[in-house]
């Protein structure tokens, strides 16, 4: 019996582009569901460090219960270029509940900066009571 094969990403409709300040840091954003999905990869480059680490802190993420991987993490199948031919390949990405936790944990002046921002927005949601 064969499992079944994750879906495919769809068109690029529903994907947003994040640009840095400073310019040289670009992601496709996958948007569904309300809420944003980043691959580890795209996550390294936005808290501008390795994917290795990124895998690390998402590990500790999970065994420390933090999150649930269910919930937070989805497979797409992605078309790649491999030589002359187009080839699917699955791709995992992440939420955005675990693009926060993972940016809480990650040592990086961009990830400071994140963790200020994070904070200030969530500082004028409470005294504000914004929804």
């Amino acid at each position: 019996m064969n499992a079944p094969k994750p879906p495919e990403l769809p068109g690029k409709g529903q994907f947003l582009v994040y640009q840095a300040e400073d310019g040289r840091t670009k992601i496709d954003v996958r948007l569904e569901n309300e809420t944003v999905w980043l691959t580890q990869q795209h996550m390294a480059d936005l808290f501008q460090t390795t994917q290795q680490n990124i895998s690390l802190h998402l590990q500790n993420i999970y065994e420390e219960g933090e999150l649930r991987r269910a919930a937070t993490h989805k497979e797409y199948l992605s078309v790649r270029q491999e030589g002359n031919r187009q080839v699917k390949r699955p791709l995992e990405f992440y939420n955005l509940d675990a693009i926060i936790s993972v940016g809480y944990r990650v040592k990086s002046a961009v990830a400071t900066r994140f963790r200020i921002w994070a904070t200030q927005q969530l500082r004028e949601f409470i005294v504000k009571g914004f929804v």
